[in-house]
């Protein structure tokens, strides 16, 4: 938790729009979704006659959050089964189209909501998201491990805000250490997806409704090489599959 993940997920979603590509954003925290305002986003679902739901566009991306679905301020009490159905109807009940992408934005942990998630839809990859600091990595351990054990595979690591380069006197800080999370990649023999800065523009960005990806800017440029380094392991695994696929076929 507070590594960044819905930072990284809206501007790695509104990368690949950018890049031209069909793109949908699924926030699927349901205790604490906050895409909507990182989006800038307040246009509600419509629910067509066949009672789905058409979603919302903002920069070249399909939307869909329970935060559409409740009051601001409510808040969401709910046990594991009513997570489950909440997630899978707004998967299945929401009119998505012909998707190239669908980035789903986890919550922090290993609960209800990634279980729902890893067992009922068919996932591509995942990204994990850290900062260099050791207890964010330790966290980031159980996440890969639980993607494992579902045999999701994992596309990389992010190391999110890393080095601050201080405007006023133009020397770099590394506020939460250094080098974390490209340690942690080459430890468990994974790709390293880039270090994205400890940016107040990013922030900005995130409350502002702006995603800094789409950007001229140093941390725009960090986040649209994450996106095309995401989108390359997205092709390789795509092909590992195809090639699987065609090896288990037998002959015509």
């Amino acid at each position: 938790g507070g590594v960044g993940k819905s930072t990284v997920s809206v501007n790695l979603a509104a990368g690949l729009a950018e890049r031209g590509a069909r793109v949908g954003l699924f926030d699927a925290d349901i205790y604490g979704p906050n895409v909507p305002r990182m989006v800038e986003s307040e246009e509600a679902p419509e629910t067509t006659d066949d009672q789905t739901l058409h979603p919302p566009e903002q920069y070249g991306m399909k939307l869909m959050s329970m935060d559409f679905l409740v009051g601001e301020d409510d808040p969401v009490i709910w046990r594991g089964p009513m997570v489950h159905k909440v997630l899978t109807q707004l998967v299945e009940d929401v009119e998505w189209g012909s998707l190239d992408y669908l980035v789903i934005d986890l919550p922090p942990g290993t609960g209800d909501t990634q279980l729902t998630v890893l067992q009922t839809l068919p996932l591509t990859g995942a990204v994990i998201v850290t900062t260099p600091q050791q207890v964010a990595i330790d966290d980031a351990v159980k996440g890969l491990r639980m993607f494992g054990e579902h045999e999701t595979p994992v596309l990389g690591i992010v190391e999110n805000m890393s080095s601050f380069r201080c405007p006023d006197c133009g020397g770099s800080h590394d506020i939460f250490g250094s080098g974390g999370g490209e340690a942690f990649a080459d430890e468990e023999n994974l790709p390293f997806l880039g270090a994205i800065p400890l940016d107040p523009a990013i922030r900005a960005g995130g409350d502002g409704g702006e995603p800094v990806v789409r950007e001229d800017t140093e941390s725009g440029a960090a986040f649209r090489s994450m996106t095309e380094t995401v989108a390359n392991n997205v092709g390789v695994v795509r092909r590992q599959q195809v090639h699987n696929h065609v090896k288990r076929t037998p002959e015509q």
